[in-house]
């Protein structure tokens, strides 16, 4: 139990020199330190493992060398990905949402703005904000970005399937249009599978009709 505890005790001690260290990172930014964290464990047992056949001490000194560099990495990391959602929550239309979910940011459109009944092509309205989402995809490159479709359980399961996967490509395209690279994005039809409400009443199924562009650091 002590060795598997090491990694982590150095990760620890990691993290607060990085923080105490940067000065720009604000003491409630949970996202930049959870980042810093996760890079500091991942940092530690590299440097642990790496350096096995060496002495006790020298691996715990490359461990913790190896773990400030992993939290400096996590913390910049989880920085960036805050400040792209505040910036994006700043200048998007009141009707999309702007989320946090571990590494991952979500911006979240509803089809009924987007797109009029059975159809896939995307509104002037929405590609405005679609047009500021390319434009913070290229400000922070570094990044992947999937689009996936959603759908509520009206009608057939794989007609919504169909639909979904569309809307999901053709809101991928306005996004190849305002300049993201085409390796960074992948459109993906879910349908009516992964639904975020009830399907039983008229605001659940609204809710559900919805595409999500979900930015993941690389």
């Amino acid at each position: 139990m002590i060795i598997s505890k090491l990694p982590l005790a150095i990760a620890a001690s990691a993290l607060m020199f990085v923080t105490a260290c940067d000065g720009t990172a604000p003491n409630g930014n949970q996202n930049a330190q959870q980042g810093a964290m996760i890079g500091a464990a991942a940092g530690a047992a590299a440097g642990l493992l790496t350096n096995r056949d060496r002495s006790n001490a020298d691996r715990n000194r490359a461990a913790l060398l190896t773990a400030v560099a992993g939290a400096g990495i996590g913390a910049a990391i989880g920085n960036n990905m805050d400040r792209q959602a505040e910036e994006l929550r700043q200048s998007l239309g009141n009707g999309v949402g702007v989320t946090r979910q571990g590494d991952n940011l979500i911006v979240t459109l509803s089809q009924d703005i987007l797109f009029a009944t059975d159809s896939t092509a995307v509104s002037g309205a929405s590609q405005n904000d679609l047009r500021i989402v390319a434009q913070s995809l290229n400000n922070y490159p570094n990044t992947t970005v999937n689009v996936v479709g959603h759908t509520d359980n009206t009608g057939d399961a794989s007609y919504n399937f169909d639909l979904s996967q569309r809307r999901a490509q053709a809101v991928a395209s306005v996004l190849r249009s305002g300049g993201v690279s085409s390796s960074r994005i992948r459109a993906i039809g879910a349908g009516e599978d992964q639904p975020i409400a009830s399907n039983l009443n008229a605001s659940g199924r609204a809710a559900n009709r919805r595409v999500e562009i979900i930015i993941t650091p690389n």
